[in-house]
Formats: structure tokens, C-alpha cells, sequence
């Protein structure tokens, strides 16, 4: 066993996950350190990946190298396209998954992944020295001893940072002014990593991905306990010592519902929703299959009897009377905050989730709730169906820490501390998929720094990776962010069906895309770009297909078109004119061309102008992008920007005026004296 590690990564939930994969098949000799290995990428809310936006994340990992969507289809008991009443770029996959099996499928993966170690505990403190300083491994070279390389503070690093008790505001951001002054003159390397048991590993970098975990606090009305989740003790020692060496930091909320005993539901009350008829999967990997034997969900209401129970435990309500001080999602909000926004509304509507296969456990989606859990025993057996209800556990808020992103570079490495990177709801999202993002990312990242080569940023009209990682670093947070298709301006070039077009030749440069798998990804492309030449290149006379386009409620030919612009029209699709078009059959056979192919081109036929348009505007805009400003630059300086800009530039200090512009903030006018000053 060794004790001397290229990559640390801390915390083993879908971020930790997704990074120690990536840096160790990059080639990086990486140990993950989680507090308990059987929990490796654990759902603790809802036993379910992807969604609106977060689908097209999960297929852009998979497309990048990752392992979420092949995890995902191989656990999956249901799968839905959402959606697809909608244009293409919002379709989006989402599957429900055997949770037990999620987390077991990938301590599996994990296990057998080549420089790949796992060591079970927990870290209270990272090392630092100046970045100026040579590194552990180049000292132990030389014969000098590393173990009491300096940081600051070491001798306090285990103490934990409360937050205050004033007004919930005041507790949102904290710092160590002395601190400040100390990063202000110089920079900090990461060394290494020392646990509860003691333990001090070495490395040359470390990513952060404790989730919950960070001094992390239970509320389920006046009951607290501190713990990461149910069952799971927290983290402490790690904001403590980053505090003291320059680092903001804040506190966020989040939430969970009760689980149920199925023995004791009456299904039949509920109206299931099924899974597709014909289930698509989320890996491009001819690896995995779509799902099969699917297992409903169910839909549930509330009703006003329901409300005026939880309603009159509002006064004991953590999240009311002033003991939660963290900030919520507002786009996940728990069932008390509905009924507060939504005084006016007589029911609200619930999802019954399965948990997996061999389980009776079942998920209540919608009914997030801190309140005592005798209001919430009782509101459940008020709803139709619930009447005999058994509850595993009531519902629970947890408060957490988590660092403002605008300290990170788009790398997820920290500004104040090299080698440093953050992944995941230490970062300020929330949702599985966001995590396994920027876990991704931070892994390739870091790796790539070891090895002296250029980080990978994808830009916003690339991946909604991209947009994810430019919206925390440029405009930060002030809530749990989640992704949606309205946060990216070039969504139609973003869809789900093309993220391997995008992003696995990227993938497959980096290292993280198997040769098989890119020679699999070849073919498709070749088969795309062929059936949509054959369209283009293919007459058709309006004999042959008047009686098809009469079945489908389109205006037959007058005269002979090409398929390509036939396939334009509403209701047209590859699939039925395949029965009716001999000459398509036989191309599309010959070729072997698959469904997912097909999905694509006819995809690239249909929304072709709205592409194209797309793809100038970025590529106009981009412009921007490629207008560097100086690392180094006194914004201050500038009298002719406004206060704001000059006071948020200077505090979040953009790499290029593209960037610049993003910021809340910085005007149309300011950007025009910056590129006044950098640009013309």
C-alpha cells in the first residue's frame, strides 16, 4: 500500500465517482477516499437519473467517456422521452433506477479500474504549502522529509466553522479576513490529506466532492442531528481550514420525503404512468440495452384536508420559524413552501416512485417535507390510498456548506489554491446529473494539470456542460442551481440525440473513449451523413406517396420532390415512410442502419435552418470568447465603467469579454469600453 497518491479525491458521491474514474483510466494513480464504500454514488433522493436538461447532461457524459448513462441503463426499471410533444432540443431521457443496484454497480466498476484505490474514511484537513515550493515526491527525491510541510494554521485546521445565528442573509457568505490578507500575497498548492484516523496521504491534487456532507445539519421539525443524510455522520474540519486560508463560504438547504412500505399502499386508488413502448437508453455504447420488464410510477394528489394538517404545523416548521438559515432550491421546494407559494391551489400533484426491484420501499416525488413527522404521519393517511400507511422514515431538511463558484476557474480548479478543484454541491447545484458534470470535468481536468497540458472547457454552445460550469464561475449562485433547456441560448445545437456528435471525438483525443467504442461512433456518423446524402439525392414522385401523405394528414405532391424535402413536413418520418418507400428500405438495410442513426438524421433534416441559424449566432458571438483580458488587470482603473462592473470584474476577474458579458452586473455599455480597450 502506498500512502502518495497523483490525484485525491474526496468524497464518493456521483462527483467523487465520475472524477476518480476519469483521472485513474487518464493514467493519474488516484485514491478515492468515502466515508462508507457501500454507498458509492448513493441516491439519497430520488432513485432516478436525468429529466428536462439533466438528461441531455447524463448523455453528454456518457458521450465525453463517463460512466453515469451505462450505470444508468444497466440499473434502469423504468424509462420515459420527455417531452416529445415538444421540438427535439427538448426532449429529454429520463430513467427511474433500482437504487440498491445503481450504488453496487458502481463500487463494481470502481473496484476494477486500473490505478484506482479506495480507502474508507474520513478527511478533516488538507494540506498546503507555497505554490513556489517543490512538490512532496520532488523533495522525497532529494531526501528531505515532507511531513510537516507548512500550511497555514495547522495546528487549528480541525476545528469547524459554525455559521452565525443573525438574519438568514448575514449567514450566507463567511470568510477569514486574515486569511484574505495571507492569499493576497501568495498562492497555496495542495499537498495532501489527512483523516479522522490519522492518516496523512500525499499527492499533487485534490477534488472536492463532499456533497452534503460539510458540517452538515438534519432538521425534521424540532429534532436535528447532525449527519450527511439519514444513517450517515457528517464532515467536519474541511470548510474550517479552507476559511482560514481565504476561502467564502455559505450554507444551503435541500430536502427529502418520506419513504413508503408498498405492502401498505393501495395501488389501485393511483393512476400508473408507464415507461415507453419502445424504451431508448442513455449510453451510446453498444454496450447496454434499453430497459426491459418496466415497473410503473404512480400519480397522487393532495387534497385541502391534506393541507390543513400540514399547515398546522407550520409553527414547528424548521424552514418557518428561523432554524434553517441555509437557502433552498426554489425549483425543488418542499411541500410546506408549495403550500405557502401556492396558497390558493386545492391539491398538488405527487409521483409514487419505486425504489427498485426487491425492495418495498417507495419514493413520494413532490412531498419534500422538515415538518414534525407526526404532521407528516398524518397528512399522508389523509391521501386517497394511503389510508393504512406504513413510512420506512418521515422526511428531513439538511443544511450544508458549500464555496460561492465564482472562486473557481472554468477548469472547477480553485483560484486561491493550485491543484485544488471543487465538483458538485460544494459548488452551490443540486441534482445528480450536475454533480457527475463537473465530477467529470474536474477529474480530466486535474489530470491534465499534472501532466502539464491545457485544461478542457467546453463552451456554451458545445455542451450544456458547458453552460453549467461558465453560469456558476461567471455568475455564481444564490440558490441550489439546477440546470434547465431555458438556461442555454444554443439548446437546438445541444439536443440529446447528437451529444456524441459533440462531444466523443473530444472524448476519444482525451483518452476516456476505447477504440472500439469510437470505431462504433464512426459508423453511425458515416451511417448519418449517408442517409441524409440519399435524402437529398432522392426523388420522389407523387404517385408513390399521395396515399401516405392523405394518412398523415398532409397535402399530397402535385409533383415529383425530394425526400429530403418531403421529410420537412409535419408527421413525416423515416420509420413510416420506410413501409411505403421500397428504394428507403432497402438503403437503410443494406447499411444497417439503427434506429438511433435514423432518430439523428431525420433530426438534422427536419430543424436544419433552425441549426444553421444557431451555429452563426455562436459562431458570431464567439468572437468574444477570443478576446482575452490580462489575469492581471486593474479594472479599477477604468473611471469610464460603471461602480458595479468595475467592483464585480475586479472580484470575479473574467478571462475574456465574452465571459465578462455574462456577468450580473456588467452592461452592454461596459462591455463596449472593454473592447474598446482590449478588442479594436
Amino acid at each position: 500500500m502506498t500512502l502518495d497518491y497523483d490525484i485525491i479525491v474526496i468524497g464518493g458521491g456521483h462527483a467523487g465517482c465520475e472524477a476518480a474514474s476519469a483521472a485513474a483510466r487518464l493514467g493519474s494513480r488516484t485514491l478515492l477516499l468515502t466515508m462508507d464504500m457501500t454507498k458509492m454514488a448513493a441516491m439519497s433522493c430520488n432513485p432516478a437519473v436525468g429529466g428536462v436538461a439533466k438528461g441531455q447532461i447524463v448523455r453528454e457524459i456518457d458521450a465525453l467517456g463517463g460512466e453515469m448513462g451505462r450505470i444508468t441503463d444497466r440499473t434502469a426499471v423504468q424509462f420515459r422521452m420527455l417531452n416529445m410533444s415538444k421540438g427535439a432540443a427538448m426532449w429529454s431521457p429520463r430513467a427511474q433506477c433500482d437504487k440498491t443496484r445503481f450504488s453496487e454497480e458502481w463500487r463494481h466498476t470502481l473496484e476494477n479500474t486500473p490505478n484506482l484505490y479506495i480507502w474508507q474514511d474520513a478527511a478533516t484537513e488538507l494540506l498546503f504549502a507555497k505554490a513556489d515550493e517543490a512538490s512532496s515526491a520532488d523533495l522525497e527525491e532529494k531526501g528531505h522529509n515532507t511531513s510537516e510541510a507548512s500550511e497555514p494554521h495547522a495546528a487549528e485546521s480541525q476545528k469547524t466553522v459554525r455559521p452565525t445565528t443573525g438574519h438568514p442573509e448575514e449567514n450566507t457568505l463567511r470568510s477569514d479576513p486574515a486569511a484574505e490578507r495571507l492569499s493576497e500575497t501568495s498562492r497555496l498548492r495542495i499537498r495532501g490529506v489527512r483523516t479522522r484516523m490519522g492518516v496523512e496521504f500525499s499527492c499533487r491534487a485534490v477534488v472536492l466532492t463532499a456533497g452534503t456532507f460539510l458540517d452538515g445539519m438534519m432538521h425534521c421539525g424540532a429534532a436535528h442531528a447532525e449527519g450527511g443524510r439519514a444513517g450517515d455522520a457528517a464532515s467536519h474540519g474541511i470548510t474550517g481550514c479552507l476559511v482560514r486560508i481565504g476561502f467564502e463560504t455559505g450554507r444551503m438547504k435541500t430536502g427529502t420525503p418520506a419513504r413508503l412500505d408498498a405492502r401498505t399502499i393501495h395501488f389501485e386508488e393511483f393512476e400508473p404512468q408507464y415507461g415507453d413502448e419502445k424504451p431508448s437508453k442513455f449510453s451510446f455504447s453498444p454496450e447496454t440495452e434499453p430497459v426491459k420488464d418496466q415497473m410503473p410510477c404512480y400519480l397522487v394528489y393532495t387534497t385541502p384536508e391534506v393541507h390543513a394538517i400540514l399547515r398546522s404545523g407550520f409553527d414547528r416548521s424548521p424552514l418557518f420559524n428561523g432554524t434553517i438559515h441555509g437557502i433552498g432550491p426554489r425549483y425543488c421546494p418542499s411541500i410546506e413552501d408549495k403550500l405557502r407559494t401556492f396558497a390558493d391551489k386545492d391539491q398538488h400533484q405527487l409521483f409514487l416512485e419505486p425504489e427498485g426491484r426487491s425492495t418495498n420501499e417507495y419514493y413520494l416525488n413532490g412531498f419534500s417535507s422538515s415538518l414534525p413527522w407526526e404532521v407528516q404521519w398524518e397528512a399522508l393517511h389523509k391521501i386517497r390510498g394511503f389510508e393504512d400507511l406504513h413510512i420506512y422514515r418521515p422526511g428531513y431538511a439538511i443544511e450544508y456548506d458549500y464555496f460561492p463558484p465564482i472562486q473557481l476557474e472554468h477548469s472547477l480548479e480553485t483560484k486561491l489554491v493550485s491543484g485544488l478543484f471543487f465538483a458538485g454541491q460544494v459548488n452551490g447545484t443540486t441534482g445528480y446529473e450536475e454533480a457527475a458534470a463537473q465530477g467529470l470535468m474536474a477529474g480530466i481536468n486535474a489530470h491534465r494539470k499534472l501532466k502539464g497540458e491545457e485544461p478542457i472547457v467546453l463552451k456554451r454552445d458545445e455542451a450544456y456542460i458547458g453552460v453549467l460550469i461558465d453560469d456558476l464561475v461567471t455568475k455564481g449562485v444564490d440558490e441550489p442551481y439546477r440546470m434547465f433547456t431555458s438556461r442555454a441560448e444554443y439548446r437546438i445545437l445541444l439536443r440529446q440525440d447528437n451529444a456524441d456528435m459533440r462531444l466523443t471525438p473530444l472524448g476519444y483525443k482525451i483518452g476516456l473513449i476505447s477504440e472500439k467504442r469510437y470505431a462504433h461512433f464512426e459508423q453511425k456518423k458515416s451511417n448519418v451523413e449517408s442517409l441524409v446524402a440519399f435524402a437529398r439525392e432522392t426523388s420522389v414522385k407523387a404517385a408513390e406517396i399521395s396515399d401516405y401523405l392523405k394518412s398523415v394528414g398532409s397535402e399530397p405532391l402535385t409533383q415529383g420532390r425530394k425526400l429530403h424535402d418531403i421529410l420537412m413536413r409535419n408527421n413525416v418520418t423515416f420509420e413510416s415512410l420506410e413501409k411505403v418507400l421500397p428504394k428507403l428500405h432497402r438503403f437503410i438495410e443494406s447499411r444497417r442502419i439503427d434506429a438511433e442513426a435514423i432518430e439523428e438524421a431525420e433530426i438534422q433534416i427536419k430543424y436544419k435552418g433552425y441549426i444553421e441559424r444557431e451555429k452563426f449566432i455562436a459562431e458570431k458571438l464567439r468572437r468574444l470568447e477570443n478576446i482575452r483580458i490580462p489575469g492581471d488587470f486593474d479594472f479599477f482603473s477604468m473611471n469610464s465603467l460603471t461602480i458595479e462592473a468595475r467592483q464585480k470584474l475586479s472580484r470575479i476577474r473574467p478571462k475574456t469579454i465574452g465571459q465578462a458579458s455574462r456577468i450580473p452586473g456588467v452592461s452592454p455599455a461596459d462591455v463596449n469600453v472593454l473592447l474598446i480597450k482590449f478588442g479594436r
